[in-house]
């Protein structure tokens, strides 16, 4: 997929260098399409490499393992790729049958990490190296390194661009809902935290108003990032607090839990004359004809392909006796040990840039996002 114009193509080429330090491949197609990572060539020596990752019920996440998949394979590694659809147990039964098929190198993206600190105590007993796949691996000192976005800096940018379009002020204050992410999942509470830090000040002269009152991270998370459970949460919150006054802004921490505000709006009766601003993460391809439409207002766009990247020249790294680069030693601390990371830049996405940022990042095609 090219670029139309040559100077956004450098631009483009130009962050994705700074965001994760390598040059973006082709989201995987299903046909194994998918670039080399920024490491040296190898044989892969025969090793194999397993990776669990949470559901294919998020089209993020199928991405995640097509890209590392082809990546590992590129370099010669056998790869062991699994979904647990959101099933703790079934996480935990496929890591241990990946222990005892001889994994060399384990790459997780955890359903609930808790559950998980026997299985990687087994790993670091067998001498496997474990690396935390975009989700923090807590509790455990059995995880070697990190890949991820930087969390609190995705919930930051949600919230200056909820502080700078919402148009609220005290005079003409703004109402405000948070539909947040899984308390299991530590990605969710660094996004909260930054949100938080923007929209507070805000809360506090009373330009927004919330009048749910569910501003705590306990009040307004979501298990498992789930759909309908947003979808079910924001019709009451409707039903109960919004029945003589509009609901301004929805501030959603992932995609799919911004479908669900969505179809509850529209159950509501809300039209395009009273829609509210309406936020989301990782850019997925209907959540930007969303955009488009103007259903959504903005997204974080996460290019999941220079994540998997990264993460294959982690593996690449461990498996040949090498130091993996990594950018953070501080933000990851999962109550064993600070986790060495490597966090790549999140990007908002809305009407005004998509072209520029997706599009022109060779990400979905202007065919895709037409149909």
């Amino acid at each position: 997929m090219k670029k139309k114009v040559l100077a956004a193509l450098m631009a483009v080429a130009l962050t994705a260098l700074t965001a994760c330090g390598a040059t973006p491949a082709p989201a995987a197609t299903g046909s194994g399409d998918a670039a080399a990572p920024a490491a040296s060539e190898s044989s892969g020596g025969g090793k194999k490499v397993a990776v669990a990752m949470p559901t294919q019920s998020s089209e993020r996440w199928m991405h995640d393992g097509a890209n590392m998949k082809a990546q590992l394979e590129e370099l010669g590694y056998t790869v062991d790729l699994q979904y647990a659809e959101d099933d703790v147990q079934a996480q935990v039964s496929q890591i241990e049958n990946m222990i005892a098929a001889g994994a060399n190198c384990l790459v997780i993206a955890a359903i609930d990490s808790d559950a998980l600190v026997n299985v990687e105590q087994q790993a670091k007993d067998a001498g496997i190296p474990v690396i935390a796949y975009d989700r923090l691996l807590m509790n455990t000192d059995a995880v070697s390194y990190y890949a991820t976005f930087d969390n609190k800096g995705v919930g930051t940018k949600i919230g200056q661009y909820i502080v700078e379009h919402c148009g609220a002020t005290k005079d003409n204050p703004q109402t405000i809902e948070l539909f947040m992410g899984s308390p299991d999942d530590n990605n969710a509470h660094m996004l909260y935290a930054g949100l938080m830090e923007q929209i507070q000040p805000m809360l506090d002269e009373g330009s927004l108003i919330c009048k749910s009152g569910q501003i705590d991270f306990e009040d307004n998370n979501t298990l498992r990032w789930d759909q309908q459970t947003a979808m079910k949460r924001c019709e009451d919150i409707l039903t109960r607090y919004y029945a003589d006054e509009d609901l301004d802004i929805c501030a959603c921490a992932y995609d799919g839990l911004s479908y669900g505000c969505m179809s509850a709006l529209e159950g509501a009766g809300y039209t395009e004359a009273n829609w509210p601003l309406i936020t989301g993460q990782d850019a997925e391809l209907m959540a930007t004809k969303h955009i488009i439409s103007g259903k959504q207002t903005m997204s974080i766009y996460k290019d999941t392909r220079l994540l998997a990247s990264k993460c294959v020249t982690m593996v690449q790294a461990v498996l040949e006796g090498a130091t993996p680069e990594i950018n953070d030693t501080e933000q990851y601390n999962n109550g064993k040990i600070v986790v060495p990371s490597y966090l790549c830049e999140p990007v908002p996405v809305d009407k005004d840039n998509y072209k520029e940022v997706i599009i022109g990042g060779g990400y979905y095609t202007e065919e895709q996002l037409a149909e």
